[in-house]
């Protein structure tokens, strides 16, 4: 394989211009840069993101000269709400590499193991362990925002990207990546178990790459499994068992009393329904009866209309990757990258970002 200084010299080639003018580009005198390209000279960080900037490549594969699976899978196109999906996580993931390559990088916090058996106790398993993760960190699966935790506790990133119809999310894991994919909503329960669904799949280490769920419920992929395991997950980490049957106690359950679980669990009607019918909570004709309740109507049986609508606007929302955001910023302030990836996460002009982030603001006359 070519070292990082022929591919270097062979960007250089591609480009058209001379060596000089190469090194001007990338904010180098001729010296310099002939200096690292023959070894007596190291190109840092700045010099790397600089020249992977100028010639539209990667920092990770100017190190390593390999191409990302997932970007091979993403360039071959599905078309559709799959293919903007892929390229999300394509994009997402070479950034994350490349932060990782300067030095900005995330440990990413695993739980303990994959436990041996039935596919459904293995992710069960793994959620009473991603539950107690989380509550020694001091968050928890019920309060505050369920990405934002996720991110905080496990070390992943969780980005909201419109996709369209038809696909509900995607997990990315490679050595340097982990990274869950959502489309965006106007049904928050739906993308919360899809959130849940595929922190199972990175726990599980399923598929390694890339592990696409256009549809988190379609029954026939839910045979299968790696999303038998991964809907055990979910159902759990969102529904604990312990917690269910502490919430229906002795008394039959109320088109009420089933609506303020709804909105405690954050889960469906019809999820809710199926997890308390496995569970022998209820039987089959309250589960069919239950689960024709809507979550708006739940929302307003059990008084949480106003904080409902809420959670539709936050899911209809695209999101950043925050830790992504840090990384990237952090970077940049302390001169190991460009500011340029940090505006092309958050969609902005470099220029009128710098401009803004150097700027400073008068303070109004004194009168």
């Amino acid at each position: 394989m070519p070292s990082l200084s022929e591919r270097v010299l062979d960007l250089v080639a591609a480009s058209g211009a001379t060596r000089r003018e190469f090194a001007r580009r990338i904010g180098l005198d001729e010296s310099k840069f002939s200096k690292s390209i023959t070894g007596t000279r190291r190109f840092s960080s700045l010099d790397l993101a600089r020249i992977a900037e100028e010639c539209d490549v990667t920092v990770d594969w100017l190190i390593t000269g390999e191409q990302s699976p997932l970007a091979a899978t993403a360039a071959r196109g599905t078309g559709g709400s799959a293919e903007a999906a892929l390229a999300a996580a394509e994009r997402y993931s070479a950034l994350r590499s490349d932060m990782t390559a300067l030095g900005y990088g995330r440990t990413w916090q695993s739980v303990v193991t994959v436990a041996k058996g039935r596919y459904d106790e293995q992710g069960r398993v793994l959620a009473v362990q991603a539950r107690a993760r989380m509550q020694g960190a001091g968050d928890t699966v019920d309060t505050g925002t369920l990405a934002t935790a996720i991110e905080d506790v496990f070390g992943a990133d969780v980005t909201i990207v419109e996709l369209g119809a038809g696909f509900d999310g995607l997990a990315a894991c490679t050595p340097d990546v982990k990274l869950i994919v959502l489309a965006t909503s106007r049904t928050p329960t739906r993308q919360r178990f899809t959130l849940a669904h595929e922190l199972g799949h990175l726990l599980a280490g399923d598929d390694q790459e890339i592990h696409v769920d256009p549809d988190v419920y379609d029954r026939d992929r839910a045979r299968e499994p790696s999303e038998m395991r991964a809907n055990a997950f979910a159902s759990e980490f969102l529904m604990p068992e312990a917690r269910i049957r502490s919430a229906v106690g002795q008394a039959a359950l109320t088109e009420r009393s089933f609506a303020e679980m709804v909105c405690e669990f954050g889960v469906s009607p019809s999820t809710l329904a199926y997890r308390l019918l496995k569970l022998r909570l209820i039987d089959a004709g309250s589960c069919d009866r239950f689960k024709r309740t809507t979550s708006a109507e739940a929302a307003r049986l059990a008084g949480f209309g106003t904080r409902f609508a809420q959670h539709v606007v936050e899911a209809a929302a695209p999101r950043v990757p925050r830790l992504l955001a840090q990384d990237c910023y952090s970077a940049y302030e302390a001169g190991a990258a460009t500011l340029r990836p940090y505006a092309n996460l958050l969609d902005r002009d470099v220029d009128e970002l710098r401009h803004e982030l150097e700027s400073t603001e008068g303070a109004p006359e004194a009168r």
